[in-house]
Formats: structure tokens, sequence, C-alpha cells
């Protein structure tokens, strides 16, 4: 389970550009006119061997400063609500502005973990200046400067330290937890109330009627686990109420710390962007995916409709095909069942351990057989291979030159794991190491 750091502080102190840096990627939109981040961006980091999510709050809308003073209130107490670690931003600068003082004084009522990083420092008089900051009653600070990433190393090391140690295998005795995702409005309250019998959730045609994450214990036909019904996961343009950004933090954590996302599709609508980013957002997890196609009732049929329909699911998730799609009408309970039996099947999947004498028996011959192709002259032999002892499916390769095996070559070893094991729905993290 990864930690949730909120990114806040008043418009144009750098946050996004901040929030680019930690997530290694250029995602959130970075300009020199305030309140150019109207969205919230969620991304992944990783540092120390700590993983935590990233959320940059946004959402400002320009108007007086009586308006950013009360959006700025709702953004902050919705990240203080939500999140683990608060990262308060603030500008050297410009100095102390009553903005910063208004998100302090409800930051000095916080008991959770909380940082505050003077960005904008680079250079020793500017660091001089950031000793103003200790008149917010924060505590001490971070000098940082989030255009060319000084300090901000220091700065992930002290929130490393905030962040609990990954679980351990033994925690694996507790039920698994299957979390239903999708767009509002996909079905994912009807199927979960088809499922148990009884309306155990608030249905409407109401997108986004389901605002909090509702867990349900299954206990039937020899299945035991936790379903857990999402609010829907909406486009970031249209999360315009406060509640549905909760709703959304609620959704991404729900994916975080479950084991199968079983991600729900609207069949009248298609496998459409969001629907999309639902799933890389669980495979980016590393969870089991099962992919439920829903009120195919609804759609008129011909003879080749699911198989065609299934066809274009596939190609926009490529290269990541070997997953299951069951077609389903939540309504007339059509395929209900085995679309749980189908996400239990990828569980075990997910657990599977490969002996390795075994899985050097069959890896090695074909890779011999199939060497990465020669690079400068260079012949790369790979001599073992075994399981890594993770919660997730990884394998490690050991070669004499990894650093020449491109992405091709991993495609081709992953997929001829897939070809001999069952891992029907999980997604295979592959390495290749110096023997």
């Amino acid at each position: 389970m990864s930690s949730i750091v909120a990114i806040v502080g008043r418009p144009n102190v750098g946050k996004s550009t901040l929030f680019n840096r930690l997530i290694k990627r250029r995602e959130a939109i970075v300009d020199s006119v305030s309140g150019v981040t109207r969205d919230r961006h969620y991304g992944k980091s990783e540092w120390n061997g700590k993983e935590f999510s990233v959320i940059d709050t946004g959402g400002y809308v320009v108007g007086s400063d009586d308006i950013f003073e009360e959006e700025i209130r709702k953004q902050v107490q919705l990240a203080l609500d939500e999140a683990d670690i608060i990262l308060f931003v603030v500008d050297v600068e410009q100095g102390i502005t009553p903005m910063d003082e208004a998100v302090a004084k409800l930051l000095r009522q916080v008991e959770k973990p909380l940082f505050m990083a003077v960005n904008k420092v680079d250079n020793a008089m500017r660091a001089a200046d950031a000793v103003e900051f200790y008149n917010l009653g924060l505590g001490d600070y971070h000098t940082i400067s989030s255009v060319n990433g000084s300090g901000t190393g220091d700065l992930l090391d002290a929130i490393a330290k905030e962040i609990p140690e990954p679980l351990d295998e033994d925690e694996e005795n507790e039920l698994p937890r299957f979390a239903v995702v999708g767009r509002p409005n996909a079905g994912k309250s009807s199927f979960i109330n088809a499922l148990i019998g009884e309306d155990r959730n608030i249905v409407t045609n109401i997108a986004g009627t389901t605002r909090d994450s509702i867990d349900t214990k299954y206990n039937r036909f020899g299945f035991d686990f936790n379903l857990v019904d999402t609010a829907g996961i909406r486009k970031k343009s249209k999360v315009k109420e406060d509640l549905e950004f909760y709703s959304v933090m609620r959704a991404v954590r729900a994916i975080e710390h479950s084991d199968i996302a079983i991600v729900m599709v609207d069949a009248t609508r298609g496998f459409e962007g969001q629907d999309e980013k639902i799933f890389w957002l669980a495979e980016k997890n590393r969870k089991g995916i099962v992919i439920l196609v829903n009120k195919w009732d609804l759609v008129e049929k011909e003879t080749n409709t699911m198989r065609d329909f299934e066809r274009k699911i596939r190609e926009t998730v490529a290269p990541f095909t070997d997953i299951p799609i069951v077609f389903i009408s939540a309504l007339t309970k059509q395929r209900i069942f085995k679309a749980i039996e189908t996400a239990v099947e990828v569980h075990e999947n997910r657990k599977r351990k490969i002996q390795t004498s075994k899985l050097n028996e069959i890896m090695l011959e074909i890779m011999q057989q199939t060497p990465p192709p020669a690079i400068k002259g260079k012949y790369i032999k790979i001599k073992y291979c075994m399981q890594l002892p993770t919660h997730t499916p990884q394998f490690a390769f050991f070669a004499n030159l990894p650093q020449y095996i491109r992405d091709p070559y991993k495609r081709f070893v992953e997929n001829k794991l897939r070809e001999h094991y069952n891992f029907n729905g999980v997604p295979i993290t592959i390495y290749f190491r110096q023997k």
C-alpha cells in the first residue's frame, strides 16, 4: 500500500513543476500565469525503495482574492482529509503573502506529517531569504528549486522516512480485495447489488451517485473476498465539485489498496479514453485486471459484435493484451458469476510461484534458440533466471551484457513466459541483470 502525498499552496509557487519532477514526467501544464492547474494531477513516485502517490492540487478559478482564498481553503481541507502526508510549497521570490498565511493557519491544526518546501531557492542569497518562512509557525523547512532539482533529494529523504515499509508476505492471509472501478454510471453498484442479492448501494441513472468507496464482504459458492465499490472516476476536466474530487482520491486509493481491479466498461459507450486511463492506472500499480463490459443486453448484436468489441479493447491496451474480458449485464445478471470466477482466477495467477529449476529448464532453452540480437559485435548470453520473492510476478534474468538487451526482446521473453505459465490478467515485470 502506498501513501498519498498532497502538494498544496497558493497559485504560481511551482507546485506543478515539483509534481513533474517527483513523478519524472512532464504531465502537469506549467505556466507563469497563476491558476493554470485547474485539474488535479495524480502520479506515482518512488524514493529509497518506498512507493507513494503524488496529488498536485489545483482547481483555482481566476478572480478576486476572496474567491482565491475560498478555493485554497477547500483545496487544503480536501488534501488534509484524504492525504497521508502534506507538502506545503511556498515561493522565496514573493516571500510570505496573506494567502500563504491563510494556508499555514489551516496546516497548523494538522496532525499528519507536514513538510514545507521553500521553492525557487537556487543561490545562497535566496537561501538566506528563506529564513522569513519560520514566521509561518510551521517549524523547519526545506529549500528547493523544482526547476533544476536542487534540494529535492533531501526533501524526498525526509518524506520517505514517514512512509511505512512495504507489507510483509505474512499479510497475505487477509482476504483479497477486489476493487470495482470505472467511469461514473458504468453500473458498478448495480453489479455488486446483483452479486450479493440486496440493494447495498444506491443506484440511480445520475452519474456519480456513489461518493465513497464501500467494502462488502463476499462469501458465497466457495469464494471469500472483499468487494470494493468505488465512486466513478470521471475525466479531470469534469471533476468540478469538491465532493467528486474526494471520490476520485478514494477510487485511486481503492485501486492502490486492492489486489484485483475489476474495470467496468459501459458497452453503450465503448472503451473510451477514460476507461483506458483507469486500465493503465491499475497496470501501473501492478494489480490483477479483469475487464467487464456491462450493459451488453442493451447493445444491438450481429454475428461478430462481441469479437469486434473485444478486438478493439485489446488493440487499445496493447502490448498488455493477456487480459480476460467478460461481457455481462448487471441488470439481467447475465454472466455476473462468470465475472467473479474470472477475478478469482486472476488473483490465483497473481500469486503464482514457479520453481527455479523448471523455469530455467524451459526459458533457457527458448533463449538459446532465440538469443538477444548481437550489438556492436558483442553476443549476449543469458545463463540463469529466477522468480523474485515479491507480491507480484517479477523475474530476473542474469546475462553477461544486460545493458544491451532492448525492450522488444523483453516483450519476447514476457510473451514466452505467458505462453508456458498462466499469468492471464496479471502484469509481469522482467529485469535483466549482470550475472
